[in-house]
């Protein structure tokens, strides 16, 4: 999760006279805080002056997963009216561009950026943004807040570094920790959840090439949540347990299909069309439960209790092209 490092890219301001935080720029779009609302401005086609105001705290959380995940896959929806679409070299930032009622007014803006100006534009604005104390990764009730005037920073919390494993986690000759073994305590949460590690029995001479490990008790002890906290690749097949509570602080807008497994617990999701934000399906998922978001859709979750979830994703760098061009299919399953 570490930030890009060109900041010669950015365009900032100083910091204001009255709340101490920076404005940035980024084509023509514009972007400033104040104690408690992030503002987005920029002139429509036809030259009038728009703005946009979000929440700090969730623009934070929004802003946070953009950068940790380096604009993820397809579109990272700051809410109903601004965010990104990623294309993998190049990404998007929109006002507007998914939502009928602004389109349909002339009043939105889409702009395209080289990955790493945009990136080291958002790294400097959550470093600058986000005051001591408040960790826009953690659950509300895990954090202090994220409003007021200008007052330290909270680097260690949005430069968490990934920690990547050489083989199979815990195998001879791997250099990372499981989270129980570096000390990690278990989240308020997910105290009932058992500690216990798997029984190994290999056969002699085997011993270095098996081994397994409580996944439920490794994710019981993340310290994040709306983030993969395991990640395990096979090719272009990437399984990503996670933990959830709270809301997902984006809407998610998928550009190929998407697989959850709830795992334990119960999220709710609002699904919507991509590209109009017409509602499309709510689904409620409890522990046991399989589904599958579709290519076209764009995606909200809400978990009651922090929540264990993993998601399915495949990899693979040409699939968006291949759905786009209509030789792979937006939907796990035609019946």
């Amino acid at each position: 999760m570490n930030a890009p490092a060109d900041l010669a890219q950015v365009i900032a301001s100083q910091p204001d006279a009255v709340h101490g935080y920076k404005a940035f720029t980024l084509g023509s779009f514009s972007f400033r805080r104040d104690e408690y609302f992030a503002h987005i401005q920029w002139t429509t086609r036809d030259g009038r002056t728009l703005s946009h105001t979000m929440d700090a705290a969730n623009y934070l959380r929004a802003l946070m997963r953009d950068v940790a995940w380096g604009f993820f896959y397809g579109w990272v929806n700051f809410d109903h009216v601004v965010g990104t679409v990623n294309h993998y070299k190049t990404v998007d930032f929109f006002a507007g561009s998914y939502n009928d009622t602004m389109k349909s007014a002339g009043v939105d803006l889409l702009e395209n950026f080289p990955s790493e100006r945009i990136g080291a534009t958002f790294a400097a604005m959550l470093d600058d943004w986000t005051n001591e104390g408040f960790d826009p990764f953690a659950a509300p009730q895990e954090t202090g807040s994220a409003y007021g005037r200008k007052r330290g920073h909270n680097r260690p919390a949005i430069t968490r570094a990934r920690e990547l494993a050489t083989r199979c986690v815990g195998l001879k000759g791997d250099l990372a920790l499981r989270t129980d073994e570096r000390g990690a305590p278990v989240n308020r949460a997910f105290a009932d959840v058992p500690q216990d590690q798997p029984e190994l029995h290999p056969e002699p001479g085997f011993e270095n090439e098996v081994h397994a490990f409580n996944l439920f008790a490794f994710l019981s002890r993340s310290q994040v949540t709306w983030n993969p906290s395991f990640t395990s690749v096979v090719k272009y097949s990437f399984m990503c347990p996670t933990t959830e509570e709270h809301i997902l602080p984006i809407v998610h807008g998928n550009d190929r299909v998407e697989w959850f497994f709830q795992m334990c617990d119960e999220i709710h999701w609002d699904c919507a069309h991509k590209e109009t934000g017409k509602p499309l399906a709510r689904v409620i998922m409890k522990a046991g439960d399989m589904a599958a978001m579709p290519a076209y859709c764009r995606h909200q979750g809400y978990s009651p209790k922090r929540s264990m979830l993993l998601v399915w994703e495949n990899g693979s760098p040409t699939l968006v092209h291949e759905i786009q061009s209509g030789e792979a299919p937006q939907v796990p399953v035609s019946f």
